[in-house]
């Protein structure tokens, strides 16, 4: 279960990530609204996960998450240049990620 909220945490942290960019210094209401939400949601499930899970695992797996989705969102919408190397380091910090699932 910890694990799964986890997950989730970290979707939501690609969530207030992108959303802060939106909201424009926030200047603009519902994108800021969206960041405060999804902010609180991602940190209780955060501090949820930590409570069975290693606190440096889990900030690590968390910001791993966030930041993968947020680059491959910013790439999808062209928001971001996409580029092989970028690709290939993504790919290294998903692995990372799943490496530290797999060692706990």
């Amino acid at each position: 279960m910890a694990w799964s909220i986890l997950v989730l945490s970290g979707v939501l942290e690609a969530v207030w990530a992108t959303a802060l960019g939106r909201s424009e210094g926030f200047s603009k209401l519902g994108p800021t609204l969206v960041f405060l939400g999804a902010l609180v949601a991602s940190m209780a499930g955060l501090a949820y996960a930590m409570r069975e899970l290693p606190i440096g695992t889990s900030y690590a797996v968390w910001v791993g998450i966030g930041a993968t989705l947020t680059v491959v969102y910013a790439m999808a919408t062209g928001a971001e240049a996409v580029s092989v190397l970028k690709i290939v380091f993504l790919g290294m910090i998903v692995g990372g990620v799943v490496g530290l699932k797999l060692v706990n």
